[in-house]
């Protein structure tokens, strides 16, 4: 059964990001064993620190991971500084990090009408930059993202059946 870890790039625990992830999770069910990454806990990225035990931790599980499920929003029409922290610290050494050739999803939410596809399109040049094999299909934004959260659930169908065969076609190419 392929592992995937999935990446929301919120620490609010209410957000939209988790919210997507939690129910992409739910409704893949037994097709994959799936974890989340906590990536608040990491600190600031810092080469001088070399052997954080919580970066260690977060660098074995994108390694033991078959694909990485990244569910970003978008604050200033990017990334948040938060996810591109831990990508950063997961990315040493250059070109020879537990990213290389790692199966990457990769998909947006935001509370814009815009559904953080310009925090998308920087997230993938990130990824490509570390060599990571970013999964090749239609974007995968979530507009609007908070107002369809609902106990802690995206519930927006279209997207996520949208988001589901995709993910599908992911899991099928690990």
């Amino acid at each position: 059964m392929p592992k995937l870890l999935f990446v929301p790039g919120s620490l609010r625990a209410a957000s939209s990001a988790r919210a997507t992830a939690r129910t992409l999770i739910q409704r893949l069910g037994d097709r994959a064993e799936c974890s989340t990454a906590e990536i608040g806990s990491l600190p600031l990225y810092n080469a001088d620190l070399t052997d954080d035990p919580t970066v260690a931790a977060f660098i074995a599980a994108v390694e033991a991971a078959d694909g990485v499920v990244f569910v970003t929003p978008e604050y200033n029409y990017s990334v948040p500084g938060v996810l591109k922290n831990a990508i950063d610290w997961a990315s040493r050494p250059s070109y020879q990090s537990v990213f290389v050739g790692k199966p990457c999803f990769v998909m947006s939410v935001s509370g814009g009408a815009l559904g953080g596809v310009r925090a998308l399109g920087h997230l993938r040049i990130v990824l490509g930059a570390m060599l990571a094999e970013v999964f090749t299909c239609q974007d995968i934004v979530v507009p609007m993202a908070n107002a369809k959260v609902v106990d802690g659930l995206l519930t927006d169908e279209a997207i996520l059946g949208f988001a589901e065969d995709r993910l599908h076609s992911f899991l099928a190419r690990l």
